[in-house]
């Protein structure tokens, strides 16, 4: 049997091979960061998107935002959904990053060691560590390996990770397995492969290009 971390460098590598080098939008500062990602949890890129955009429109500035009436926060968001928590959840991070920092700057985050830089994001209520591995991986080039939905289905079904290992605990986990330079290419591969062949129904194992190094996929191979 293969060990974790020589299965996870295979399956980067296998991904790499199969879908290239990805490049993901152009990176958002921090900050921004930081608002659109805690605006995209429980709902899809399109609907994050467009809460980003109204907000920027209908504010000029994040210190606007901070200040703002919270219904007209709420309404900006509101294709996002959840708008009644993720206003003020992004209003109170705003408050909280100036009455600690004394502006809107997070560029900060660059200087600290990694685990410091990933405490202070989860001191915000409504960031988990998934929303503070974006930040860092993204804006900050920090070395996180953030695991979303899709990551958690696929690192379970090839085996990469303990079956019933909680998802908190997956994010330390796969990032002790892969080797950091890897984080960006895996991240963003193994999203689109649990987007496009390995869907939470009916996983497209056969068209899978790595069916032979997963459990499911050994798995559905052997029934045939």
């Amino acid at each position: 049997m293969m060990d974790a971390a020589r299965l996870a460098l295979q399956v980067h590598r296998r991904l790499l091979e199969h879908y290239g080098q990805p490049t993901w939008r152009n990176p958002l500062p921090p900050l921004d960061e930081l608002v659109s990602t805690i605006l995209s949890q429980n709902t899809n890129d399109t609907n994050r998107d467009r809460a980003f955009d109204g907000l920027r429109r209908r504010f000029p500035a994040w210190e606007a935002v901070r200040d703002a009436d919270p219904r007209e926060v709420v309404a900006a968001i509101r294709p996002a959904g959840l708008s009644n928590q993720k206003g003020p959840r992004i209003q109170a991070a705003l408050r909280a990053i100036t009455a600690e920092r004394g502006s809107l700057e997070m560029a900060f985050l660059e200087r600290l060691p990694l685990e410091e830089a990933r405490a202070w994001l989860l001191s915000f209520h409504g960031v988990g560590p998934k929303t503070a591995a974006i930040v860092l991986l993204f804006s900050l080039g920090r070395p996180a390996f953030p695991v979303d939905t899709h990551i958690y289905r696929v690192s379970g079904r090839i085996g990469l990770r303990p079956e019933k290992m909680p998802v908190e605990a997956a994010h330390p986990y796969l990032e002790s397995i892969f080797p950091p330079e890897t984080y960006y290419a895996a991240h963003l591969n193994i999203i689109r492969l649990g987007r496009e062949v390995c869907p939470a129904r009916r996983p497209g194992c056969p068209r899978c290009p790595l069916a032979d190094i997963c459990n499911l996929g050994k798995s559905v191979k052997m029934d045939l």
